[in-house]
Parts: C-alpha cells; structure tokens; sequence
C-alpha cells in the first residue's frame, strides 16, 4: 500500500482488542464466515475454490508467501470491523493522533529567516480534526502525497506556528526524505 496508508493502518491495529487469528487455514476459514462461501474467498485471493475447500478443512497449512501475505492483508482489513471504526472515531473527535517521525523538513518563510530544510526526529500530538481528514482522506482513497500533505499542514500549525503563538508569516512546510514514520492513537 503506502507508507502513510499502512502507519494508519498499524494505529487503529493496536486498539484491537483480540489477535487476529495466525494460521493460513484459521484465516481462511474466517474468510468463508465474512464473504459468506469459499467461491467468493476464492475469487478475491485469485486461487481455485477447491484449494480454498482444501485450507478450510485443515489439508493444506502452508501457503506459498504471495498468498500467505494476500491472506493475512484481507483478513487483517477486515478484522474488528467495530473496534476500528470506535478507534477511528474516537481520534477524530477527542484523542487526535500522535505522528513520529524522522524526516526532512523545512519551510518557506520570507526572506532573512533560516528556512533550510534538515533532518528531523518530531513525536507531536496532533489534534482530532487532523485525525479526522488523515482517516477520511484514506477512507475515499487518497495516495501517499495527498496524506503527506495533510500531515505537512498538521505539523506546521502544531510544531512551527505552535498554534498559532509564533511563525505566522510562514508560508508553506516542505515534508521529505522520510526515514521513520509510525501514528498512534
């Protein structure tokens, strides 16, 4: 996915309350109760019913790694479904969302100011209404860049203007090279 996508992602993960389950046949085996059939299972892991049959009743328990990485992705997505629109909503509305990140950041200020971009290791509280657009922006299938550019703004008002007690002339966060990323709820 993206690098953004899956940080959110690994956030909401953390509020579930139960492990997903681990095993190729246990997952496979809830695949089949949520979509409702093994032809549907089948279908959407782009493997024949009969193999997915073949998992389900505990005859095949090691898949090759393209399909073992598939299966844990779908089963992961759809894993908790309450729980993860709880945690979605509770950011959005009164926790927020805390960004770690190690990058390379800089701004455009007018001139005399010392705006060269350097690497930097920020862990900032970020408040519920930047929450709420990261998580709507990933829900209507924004790329890497349009969340990029929403964490940029984020980190300009609460990091470089401090809400709005310092730098207001300044124009523009450059938010690159992007070393470590992580959110957490």
């Amino acid at each position: 996915m993206s690098l953004f996508g899956d940080g959110l992602d690994a956030a909401v993960h953390k509020a579930f309350t139960r492990p997903a389950p681990k095993s190729a046949p246990a997952q496979m085996r809830y695949l089949v109760r949520q979509l409702k059939g093994t032809k549907a299972v089948a279908q959407m892991l782009r493997i024949s019913q009969r193999t997915v049959e073949r998992y389900v009743k505990d005859q095949i328990k090691k898949p090759r790694p393209e399909l073992a990485a598939r299966l844990e992705r779908e089963v992961k997505k759809r894993w908790q479904p309450q729980i993860r629109a709880k945690a979605k909503a509770k950011a959005a509305s009164t926790g927020g969302i805390v960004i770690d990140t190690r990058a390379r950041m800089g701004y455009t200020a007018p001139i005399g100011s010392t705006d060269q971009d350097r690497i930097r290791h920020l862990t900032v509280a970020l408040p519920p209404h930047y929450a709420a657009r990261l998580f709507d922006a990933q829900q209507a299938g924004a790329g890497d860049q349009q969340l990029k550019e929403i964490a940029a703004e984020a980190l300009k008002e609460v990091y470089f203007q401090d809400g709005g007690r310092r730098a207001g002339s300044l124009e523009e966060v450059r938010f690159t090279d992007i070393e470590h990323l992580e959110f957490d709820l």
